[in-house]
């Protein structure tokens, strides 16, 4: 291993964004206010709202230590050469490079998976047990990891063949693995409703009744091509609540959580639909597509320049170059980056959030029920009321919700 400018880099790269995160987190706890905010008035109780600050306190103190101990574990194995080290014992096998990085690279993803299972074990049944989420099963839980281990070895391991052979073997190959991850991407959104989300969770049509009515008179009224609303079983893993809509063209799909219908009236799912509508007709989607799209060309173009660097190659302690160890050393490199990235990327989601409420309020005409549903949202998923500015600003995809309550107007 060298100590270059590469190794300088992404060691202070990665520890000041991480700084950043932990800073951001602190200030996040200071802002905790014994005061229930205005917008909540007569919609959360003291001990509701003293358990969401706990809540809180609890999931940041989690996350401090889990980015703690997988910022040191990357730095140990790092520095003790372990990415050299994984590779010559992945080329001993004598294969070629198609092969050797499916497994080089397979088995860094295996061995971060593992790692994983005892912070994934305390998150769900310590702490979202402890304030009433959890309803997986050990059973459910393990399921789950043996379905996403499979998913992740039977989508990603053609896509990453393909990769490391269109950089070794084709002229301009940032730009023809950019189309690629491209193509795929938009190819799993299109299937993942129909053939991989129903792999985790049940999704029955809406019963006919009052909700399914006013459902579909809004979607008529808003020129939603709406194909079905279906219920997803959200409640086999957890209490919380959420909706979201999926498809492309002529087959639309909206899905609610079983929790949801449960805990809101009709005014206020019709005011969530209206929200999740609304993202359509402002055109949110086709704008986050565009923008991930140039993004990962972006990404792409630098990975070609900086494919099979030897002066990063040196920095992590590998002897021989490659295109499967350039594309994990390309991704540790990037890594702060992104973060920067995803900063960005979630201001323009926070916007598209406040336009999407807007477009709710006009469409529905009854802002106050998108304001309670809102409300109810926040205090049966024990959501922070009081989030730090700069929380938001690094973390928060969503603005907070009494920022989209008083923008609602109806205080």
């Amino acid at each position: 291993m060298e100590y270059n400018a590469w190794f300088i880099a992404i060691v202070l790269g990665l520890f000041l964004m991480w700084k950043l995160g932990f800073f951001a987190t602190l200030l996040n706890l200071k802002a905790l206010s014994s005061e229930i905010p205005t917008t909540f008035d007569g919609f959360i109780d003291k001990d509701a709202y003293e358990q969401s600050q706990e809540y809180t306190r609890s999931r940041a103190t989690f996350g401090i230590g889990e980015g703690i101990f997988s910022l040191v574990l990357l730095f140990v194995f790092w520095w003790l050469g372990g990415f050299g080290w994984l590779d010559i014992q992945v080329r001993a096998f004598g294969y070629g490079p198609l092969i050797t990085g499916l497994i080089f690279v397979g088995a860094l993803i295996f061995a971060n998976q593992l790692i994983s299972i005892p912070f994934d074990l305390y998150s769900t049944f310590v702490i979202e047990e402890r304030f009433g989420f959890n309803r997986t099963s050990l059973t459910t839980w393990f399921l789950d990891q043996v379905k996403g281990l499979l998913l992740g070895a039977f989508i990603g391991l053609p896509l990453l063949t393909a990769l490391i052979w269109i950089f070794q073997s084709v002229p301009m190959a940032w730009l023809w693995g950019w189309l690629l991850v491209t193509v795929f991407s938009l190819a799993l959104t299109y299937v993942a409703p129909t053939w991989i989300m129903p792999l985790f969770n049940k999704f029955q049509p809406l019963e006919d009744g009052q909700l399914k009515k006013e459902i579909h008179a809004m979607a008529e009224k808003c020129e939603f091509p709406l194909k079905e609303v279906f219920v997803m079983d959200g409640s086999k893993r957890s209490s919380k609540s959420n909706a979201f809509f999926t498809g492309f063209g002529k087959t639309k799909r909206i899905a609610l959580f079983d929790t949801l219908i449960e805990n809101h009236t009709v005014p206020e799912l019709v005011g969530v639909l209206a929200h999740e509508i609304g993202h359509y007709r402002c055109r949110h989607i086709v704008k986050s597509i565009v923008t991930g799209v140039l993004t990962t060309g972006a990404m792409f173009f630098l990975l070609g320049v900086m494919m099979e660097n030897r002066a990063l190659f040196d920095a992590f302690g590998v002897k021989e170059t490659s295109v499967y160890v350039s594309l994990i050393l390309f991704g540790i490199l990037m890594s702060p980056i992104s973060d920067l990235l995803s900063i960005g990327g979630s201001v323009m989601s926070r916007k598209h959030e406040f336009e999407a409420d807007a477009y709710a309020a006009e469409v529905t005409g009854n802002p106050a029920a998108m304001a309670d549903a809102l409300r109810k949202l926040s205090k049966d998923n024990l959501s922070n009321l009081t989030p730090h500015p700069f929380y938001v600003f690094m973390n928060y995809s969503h603005p907070p919700v009494s920022e989209r309550i008083r923008a609602l107007r109806v205080e």
